[in-house]
């Protein structure tokens, strides 16, 4: 059994989570409202404030899917109450992230900018005030979507192994090669 599917899942007071008959798991929050369809070989409960995810018969496929489908409707719980975050750096000489309106406005080294326009639910915040590099910030309630656009974004210019320039996640670490070295 699953060490992770095992774990119950609480739902805050703000939640409201539902369970039909044909298996989909609907989850509504304050930030907005998720559903997912549960593969019929897992059976959700829902019982006093906590969900439970349970394995209908003990096969490989069913055991492989019970922490699979805990840990999405966890995501789908704690990304409607609290929402989910990525932060991403900027770093490069002119390397520039500006938000003009809706849309994030990047100019990454090339001859042209780039501008992204994030999709339903997800916002986009651009800090230039506390620190030196700009930062991205990607926020929203579905934690895959949030992921997904944030990946979008750093893939634009991915961070270089000489310099580390280009975008990167908060925390990320670049491993630098050693540049061209004078021959004798």
């Amino acid at each position: 059994m699953s060490r992770i599917g095992k774990l119950p899942i609480t739902i805050s007071g703000q939640t409201e989570v539902s369970v039909s008959a044909d298996n989909t798991v609907k989850v509504k929050g304050k930030n907005g409202e998720l559903s997912l369809k549960v593969d019929p070989r897992i059976e959700v409960r829902k019982e006093d404030g906590v969900i439970t995810i349970h394995p209908k018969n003990n096969d490989r496929q069913s055991r492989a899917m019970h922490g699979l489908y805990r840990s999405l409707i966890n995501n789908m719980v704690v990304g409607v109450s609290e929402g989910f975050s990525k932060t991403l750096e900027v770093i490069g000489v002119g390397f520039r992230a500006s938000m003009n309106g809706n849309m994030l406005e990047l100019a990454l080294g090339y001859s042209h900018a780039f501008y992204f326009v994030p999709p339903d639910g997800i916002t986009i915040e651009v800090d230039t005030k506390t620190t030196k590099t700009p930062r991205i910030i990607v926020s929203g309630y579905d934690k895959a979507t949030v992921g997904q656009v944030a990946a979008k974004i750093r893939s634009l210019r991915k961070p270089e192994p000489y310099k580390g320039k280009g975008i990167r996640y908060l925390g990320e670490k670049v491993r630098k090669k050693a540049g061209k070295s004078a021959g004798k």
